[in-house]
């Protein structure tokens, strides 16, 4: 986090974000000081709990990522589960991704706004290492055409 954490302070005019702010913190319990306080929540290629409670599987994790964000916030998924992970119902098409997210959030007041595979610039935009892995089919020596890459956008009503 220290490099995604020095290039997030730079200017903003260079994609610097000086107000995002970096924790390590279980999904299940974050820091009651920044719950209901963000915008934007951007979970990137999660795995094992995290996975399980973005698409309806694990209720605390799920709340645990509800819980950060504001009225009228934003969350915004990046998931790439196939079934090599060996994670037990998992949904892995696209559909059903999407509609396990609408599943998991829904009570907590977030509604599905975008729910569709990602294109390969915005698998690239996110910056992440596995991004840059799942380009290159470079996901565990084999190839990473079987992992397909679904993007979701949530929204909270401003009313909560």
């Amino acid at each position: 986090m220290a490099e995604v954490s020095r290039r997030a302070a730079g200017p903003a005019r260079r994609g610097g974000r000086p107000n995002a702010r970096f924790l390590v913190a279980a999904a299940e319990t974050p820091p009651a000081a920044i719950q209901g306080i963000a915008d934007l929540v951007s979970v990137r290629f999660p795995w094992g709990s995290l996975l399980r409670g973005c698409v309806g599987l694990d209720a605390r994790a799920a709340a645990g990522v509800a819980a950060l964000l504001a009225p009228g916030g934003t969350l915004e998924l990046l998931l790439a589960p196939s079934a090599r992970d060996g994670l037990d119902s998992v949904p892995l098409e696209v559909s059903a991704v999407v509609a396990g997210v609408a599943a998991a959030f829904d009570p907590f007041g977030l509604a599905v706004s975008t729910g569709r595979p990602a294109s390969a610039a915005e698998v690239a935009g996110s910056g992440s290492t596995w991004a840059k892995r799942l380009r290159h089919g470079d996901t565990t020596g084999r190839s990473g055409a079987d992992r397909s890459v679904t993007l979701v956008r949530l929204s909270r009503d401003r009313a909560r």
